[in-house]
């Protein structure tokens, strides 16, 4: 690297890392959450952990693509943020919020409806009961998981993120609670079982958007972006804006979604066996995603702010440190999964206990796997933020396509079935449809970076 290139890492690296820091521990605490669930109701038996695994990946990948349109908030904040333009901020926070009702119509629906998708894919009939129970409680809190996504874009696009952690883990502890309180029946309410993980992750997202909305219009540095005046208007003109850029961002977040909540499902068809180690592996491979999906989201805000102020030097190093800070995360974690497979499992499971001996064998040889596809998780959802953050977000989408399905899906199912490999020929999909995804997508930020900047350059100059 030459040297008058130095300064410009370190500081991307300083600045990089001071946003990344708090949004990695935002991502940490939501995850958590799904970890507490797991573990508690894993203490019900098999079949209690078989269902919120089926009921939880349906209701995920409903939040997760109407959560990437919302996330369309990011890139405008960012860089109206870096081009000081404050009342573009306050017209995109308000559609976002918006966004968010529109999109929880259909998916509320959907969810509510579950059983019929269960029935149809062939699950047994007992864990679809239960998993469609799961969701009819945790569906009252999806609206306000998708305003609290527009909100946090919001915080974070102005380089404000410590709220957010900080909501977050007290998101965390009162989870926690509620799900003692709800799922085993104490302090005189009934003992509801998965049902109570439901009503207790509705009751958490609805605190955790209610606190962030109030600190975004009384908090002294965000109350002068207005966020909440006019907001019973529609802004048609933002709300185009808003849907152009974010739902290419919500099919890129379905289709890589998409790939494991099929593969989830598939392997349900399996047995409750193969279900429960792939809920196991796959809890654990997310929470270590956690935190390049925080890199990711930090590198879009940092990207969008070069953007936003013309800065093509910092536009494109903002994209590359983001990228090997997550890629080196990732190694780390990969290690982890190579050395101490056994101690993961134990986190979820008692593997003493002869009932789970199948269910820990196989989990074990599925976090292989995971341990495979980790610095290539880490590559793609870096460099989908930074190219997020340059408002390109119909190209990451074909990638995607192209990637997980086209190459993820179809070589899981013919080595899963076709050649009766089952979860370990669905996670071998996996592991393939990611590593062509990181190439593309890298290449593609170096691409669309050098085009931009060159765009800088020559209106700097005009």
């Amino acid at each position: 690297m030459p040297h008058y290139r130095i300064p410009i890492v370190r500081r991307e690296l300083k600045e990089t890392l001071a946003l990344a820091l708090p949004v990695v521990g935002s991502q940490l605490g939501l995850m958590s959450m799904g970890f507490v669930d797991t573990v508690m109701v894993g203490r019900l038996g098999p079949e209690a952990l078989a269902a919120v695994a089926l009921g939880s990946t349906l209701y995920f990948f409903m939040a997760i693509v109407c959560m990437g349109v919302v996330f369309a908030v990011g890139p405008m904040v960012s860089q109206a943020y870096g081009a000081r333009d404050y009342e573009v901020i306050g017209r995109s926070v308000r559609q976002g919020l918006w966004m968010g009702v529109v999109l929880a119509v259909p998916s509320i629906f959907l969810l509510r409806n579950a059983n019929l998708v269960f029935e149809w894919m062939g699950h047994e009939p007992a864990t679809a009961t239960l998993a469609t129970a799961y969701l009819r409680a945790i569906v009252w809190g999806f609206v306000p998981f998708l305003w609290f996504a527009a909100l946090r874009g919001f915080v974070e696009g102005v380089s404000r993120p410590f709220p957010v952690t900080v909501i977050t883990l007290m998101g965390l502890g009162l989870n926690i609670v509620a799900n003692y309180v709800l799922m085993y029946g104490k302090l005189g309410f009934p003992a509801l079982g998965v049902v109570g993980a439901g009503y207790a992750s509705a009751t958490v997202f609805w605190v955790m958007c209610g606190v962030l909305a109030m600190l975004a219009r009384r908090h002294p540095t965000l109350k002068p972006f207005a966020v909440f005046t006019k907001l019973r208007k529609p802004d048609r003109e933002y709300f185009g804006k808003l849907f152009r850029i974010g739902w290419p961002i919500g099919a890129l977040h379905g289709v890589e979604a998409g790939l494991f909540a099929i593969t989830a499902l598939l392997i349900g068809v399996i047995g409750t066996t193969d279900l429960a180690a792939h809920q196991v592996a796959i809890q654990f491979a997310a929470f270590t995603f956690m935190v390049p999906l925080g890199i990711g989201i930090a590198t879009s805000v940092r990207v969008g702010q070069a953007v936003g102020r013309g800065d093509p030097v910092g536009t494109r190093w903002a994209g590359y440190v983001g990228i090997a800070l997550a890629i080196g995360f990732m190694g780390c974690a990969a290690i982890l999964l190579w050395a101490a497979p056994e101690a993961v499992v134990a986190l979820y499971l008692d593997v003493d206990d002869p009932a789970n001996t199948e269910v820990v064998a196989l989990a074990v040889r599925l976090l292989g796997f995971a341990a495979l596809f980790q610095v290539f998780d880490g590559a793609q959802v870096s460099a989908a933020g930074a190219l997020r953050g340059l408002k390109d977000t119909r190209g990451p989408m074909v990638i995607g396509i192209l990637s997980y399905w086209g190459i993820g899906l179809s070589t899981g199912c013919l080595l899963g079935f076709g050649f009766d490999r089952g979860a370990v020929g669905l996670w071998t999909g996996l592991v393939l449809g990611l590593v062509f995804a990181s190439v593309a997508l890298i290449w593609r930020f170096a691409f669309a970076s050098r085009r931009a900047s060159n765009r800088m350059v020559e209106e700097a100059s005009a």
